[in-house]
């Protein structure tokens, strides 16, 4: 009598060591929870609430951010050439500027402690952003041309500098501000154009329709630096574009969550962010209290979005749902 042959068994593929494998999606929902830091530290000065909730919360932040980010460079050291990699996903890019801009971001954090680091993270912040942006042109150069399309994603890469004056205002650095003001607007003017006309043509996939939440926060911020710079009227019209975006985004909420709920919602948390502290910029009492109502709406949604992706990088299923190189 012959014994069956076993069954063949698959084998398990290795799971990635400690942070080789860190995804850049990570960085996303930090982003977003800074602005949110940034948006309560700002309610506190215009609010009776207590100003240590923004700072701890900021605090909170930028040190989850230092540890997203060495995990990242631990894998960056083991094989440099996984920053390309990255870049040629969507959620890579996404996240991938999103560190860089972050540091714009950590600026403004820094600026009630010290002006001097302050100015050296926007200094490191422009440069960090400025490379990443070149880096990110020569990655669109080399993709084929079905992955050249105008993404939401190309506002990070392309109008992101616009959060520089967030902290250069403050630090002085008028004309840098307005310089990068004017430099960026024609710049998200055409993205928003071409994002239209690409609409027009044809659907957005449902797994990609929360990335279109991004086309609200450069409307956002040139309302914030306007205002920041004295320039009231141009402050107002882009709050009337932001608003118009929001309006047109909650009414579309179920059609872009159609997919359920996935590391691309990392989308959703900046630009939530974003409009809530442009109307608490602005000098209008119904403009502030509308942002204070902006703001408790994007408490309640960005936490639990940033929880949830943090949960899948701690699951180990990141990385493979966000295509994250791995060394």
């Amino acid at each position: 009598m012959t014994r069956p042959p076993l069954p063949k068994l698959t084998p398990i593929p290795p799971r990635p060591g400690l942070f080789r494998q860190t995804p850049p999606a990570l960085f996303t929902p930090v982003f977003g929870l800074l602005g949110l830091g940034l948006a309560w530290r700002r309610a506190a000065e215009i609010f009776a609430i207590p100003p240590g909730l923004g700072e701890a919360l900021l605090g909170a932040v930028t040190l989850l951010y230092l540890f997203v980010l060495v995990a990242y460079l631990a894998k960056v050291a083991r094989r440099p050439g996984v920053v390309a990699e990255d870049l040629r996903v969507l959620p890579g890019r996404g996240g991938l500027t999103a560190a860089s801009l972050s540091i714009f971001l950590l600026a403004v954090v820094a600026l009630p402690y010290g002006l001097a680091p302050a100015r050296g993270l926007l200094i490191l912040g422009l440069g960090t952003h400025g490379a990443l942006a070149v880096l990110y042109i020569i990655t669109l150069l080399r993709a084929p041309p079905e992955q050249r399309q105008v993404t939401p994603i190309w506002h990070l890469a392309f109008v992101g500098f616009i959060l520089a004056p967030l902290s250069a205002v403050p630090l002085g650095l008028t004309a840098l501000s307005t310089a990068l003001l004017y430099a960026t607007m024609p710049v998200a003017t055409l993205i928003w154009a071409f994002s239209i006309l690409q609409f027009s043509r044809a659907s957005v996939p449902a797994p990609l329709r929360p990335l279109l939440a991004i086309h609200l926060a450069p409307a956002a911020l040139f309302a914030t630096v306007s205002a920041s710079l004295g320039f009231d009227t141009l402050a107002a019209a882009f709050i009337l574009v932001m608003l118009a975006m929001l309006v047109l985004l909650l009414g579309l909420a179920r059609w872009l969550t159609a997919a359920g709920l996935s590391p691309l919602w990392g989308a959703f948390t900046f630009p939530a962010a974003a409009a809530a502290g442009a109307c608490l910029a602005q000098s209008g009492e119904p403009t502030r209290m509308l942002g204070g109502g902006l703001l408790i709406g994007a408490t309640l949604i960005i936490p639990p979005i940033a929880y949830r992706i943090f949960k899948l990088w701690a699951g180990g299923t990141l990385g493979a749902k966000t295509n994250a190189a791995s060394v």
